[in-house]
């Protein structure tokens, strides 16, 4: 489909703020996804033009952080395969399974990050012992997240960041780092089934992709300056708007 111009700078900006949140904190779907489903695109090329500019954004925040040697490739690179891996089958598993269920039980769990967040102010504010071996958590969580992040999506970042923090013992500005590293993955991986599908608008998708790149710059800078604390509390918000957008969604009935 055919968009007005006026609605390219309009998605460059969106791009640039999504990208940006989504840097420090995750949850730039949030703010991305409404906006081109606002313009008229119908659900399944929306959700393929977002994965198209999101992988921007996750691709050049890894870039980011990874150039101030905040992710650890070599310790992480399992889960990079598994969360690959994850992805592709949740995004083939997307006509099997009624995407229903998550919708209704995941503003659940992100309101547990959010209580759990509220309770333990001091977590993420500095490393602790793991409660897992890396293999194992990579494993595990790199083929869920994959594959949740291939099939539904909301939230990933969040559940990433939090699994970080609270079972490898990471601070948030090391499991935000690690987030935009997994998210790239998933992003990417699920991208090929849209464009397979035909499912992408370009032009849509890459005028917001280049705002992401200048958003993801800022966001990262921000972070690698401000460190763990300045995050918490903005990951906290978005947390937060994710879970009212996604009960919102599911109370709306279908027009």
């Amino acid at each position: 489909m055919h968009l007005s111009l006026w609605a390219y700078p309009l998605l460059f900006l969106v791009g640039i703020v999504a990208g940006w949140v989504d840097a420090i904190a995750g949850g730039g779907g949030v703010i991305s996804l409404p906006v081109l489903l606002n313009l008229g695109l119908p659900v399944p090329l929306a959700l393929g033009t977002n994965k198209l500019q999101a992988s921007f954004g996750s691709v050049a925040a890894t870039y980011h952080y990874a150039r101030r040697g905040q992710i650890d490739f070599k310790a992480a690179r399992l889960g990079v395969l598994m969360t690959a891996l994850g992805a592709i089958c949740g995004a083939l598993a997307v006509r099997a399974i009624d995407g229903q269920i998550l919708s209704r039980l995941i503003p659940w769990l992100l309101g547990a990050i959010v209580v759990y967040s509220i309770v333990r102010p001091s977590v993420g504010a500095s490393d602790h012992p793991p409660r897992l071996r890396m293999g194992v958590f990579f494993t595990l969580f790199g083929l869920g997240l994959g594959f949740y992040d291939g099939f539904f999506g909301p939230g990933t970042g969040s559940f990433w960041t939090i699994a970080l923090v609270a079972v490898q013992g990471f601070n948030f500005l090391k499991a935000t780092a690690c987030t935009k590293l997994m998210n790239a993955t998933s992003n990417v991986a699920s991208l090929g089934f849209f464009v397979l599908a035909g499912q992408v608008d370009y032009a849509a998708g890459g005028a917001m992709g280049a705002g992401q790149l200048v958003g993801a710059r800022l966001g990262t800078g921000l972070v690698l300056k401000k460190g763990a604390r300045f995050i918490r509390p903005i990951f906290l918000a978005m947390v937060f708007v994710t879970v009212v957008r996604l009960v919102y969604v599911s109370l709306t009935p279908p027009q």
